[in-house]
């Protein structure tokens, strides 16, 4: 795929379905004028999207970028952007970029990008491989470098992307990975920021249910009324922590969302162990979000059904705020762990398509086939 110096460079955005497609669409309406503004010599950018699973049953660096080659090369295209939402990793790092500056085309992996401004992230990033790769390259001693085209985030020594020179079998010519304590968290917040934890809680209706009706029978019952007027606050939030922790072991084992690579290399693990802290992290966040609503909507049950008096002749303690307060606190601890009980009734199916990106009920599809057929 040849790149024109001058006149119109057709870019591919091809992405991933989901969150990367709606990504590239977003960045598309803007992205030609950008590109013609910081390119300058009068060259002209023509931005199209193509939403396809690329990624589909694989996570082999070569074998990606095989199929975005031979997918540009079947096209008009002068440069090919992929977008993934999946980790790709290589060599144990764990890949933000790679870059094929002979055939134009780049990868990006967007949960490097991180979990916040992930939209303005992606466009610069797409902006700079764009332009990297528009540009001319030599080889041999006689040109310049070719291990550092782009100049913007990626090159920045405080951002913890840093490029890497490929190995003999990359297909690529420049990777950018992350590296360190820093690039662990950033990678991991992308990850989940990608499966969406929020929309964990009206995913799971029969759960959310349990939790709905535990709440409200529990805050009209006397002996949790008396419970909760003498509980003090450390035992009330060891009985967040412990229903939290109750919802979320009950939910990663009785839905199998725990990840084991059937592989026993250390790059294996590695990527296991991302997997599963992502899985955790995401249906911990959508356990607090549960917790902080249940939490509301207890309260306001409350306030509207509790009478004064009967409260205090039952617990020898007036109704104030403080026992409004401590009461609904109470119950969503109690309600929480019901809604660990209640989401047993869910298939594993309705669970991780709550809790997971498509991108990645597709990984596990695949794996879990894999998996299968091996036994």
């Amino acid at each position: 795929m040849p790149v024109p110096s001058l006149g119109v460079t057709v870019v591919a955005l091809l992405a991933d379905p989901d969150a990367p497609t709606e990504i590239a669409q977003r960045m598309a309406r803007t992205l030609p004028d950008r590109l013609a503004d910081k390119s300058g010599q009068g060259r002209r950018f023509d931005v199209e999207v193509v939403s396809e699973p690329f990624t589909s049953g694989t996570e082999d660096l070569p074998t990606l970028m095989r199929r975005i080659m031979d997918r540009g090369s079947a096209e008009n295209w002068d440069i090919v952007v992929a977008l993934t939402d999946l980790p790709v990793h290589s060599h144990r790092r764990k890949l933000a970029v790679n870059l094929n500056l002979e055939h134009g085309l780049a990868l990006l992996s967007l949960p490097s990008l991180g979990g916040l401004r992930l939209q303005a992230r992606a466009r610069r990033a797409v902006e700079e491989a764009v332009l990297g790769l528009a540009e001319p390259h030599t080889t041999g001693a006689e040109g310049p470098p070719r291990s550092h085209p782009l100049r913007g985030p990626f090159g920045n020594r405080l951002a913890p992307v840093h490029p890497d020179q490929s190995g003999e079998e990359e297909t690529g010519d420049v990777r950018y990975v992350v590296s360190g304590p820093r690039g662990y968290v950033r990678v991991l917040a992308g990850m989940v920021r990608a499966n969406r934890p929020w929309r964990l809680v009206p995913g799971l209706s029969k759960a959310l249910a349990a939790t709905l009706a535990t709440g409200a029978v529990a805050t009209v019952n006397s002996t949790v009324w008396s419970l909760a007027a003498y509980l003090s606050t450390p035992r009330l939030v060891i009985a967040t922590v412990g229903s939290v922790a109750i919802m979320i072991g009950w939910l990663i084992v009785d839905a199998n969302l725990w990840h084991r690579s059937p592989e026993s290399s250390p790059e294996a693990r590695q990527r296991a162990a991302l997997y599963n802290a992502s899985t955790v992290v995401t249906v911990g966040i959508g356990v607090l979000v549960c917790y902080a609503g249940l939490m509301a909507i207890n309260l306001v049950w409350a306030l509207f059904i509790l009478n004064g008096q009967v409260f205090a002749s039952m617990t020898r303690t007036s109704l104030h705020a403080t026992e409004y307060w401590t009461l609904t606190w109470f119950v969503a601890s109690l309600a929480t762990v019901g809604g660990a009980l209640g989401s047993g009734l869910e298939s594993d199916e309705v669970v991780r398509a709550a809790a997971y990106s498509k991108r990645e009920q597709e990984r596990r599809r695949v794996l879990h086939e894999e998996h299968g057929e091996a036994r």
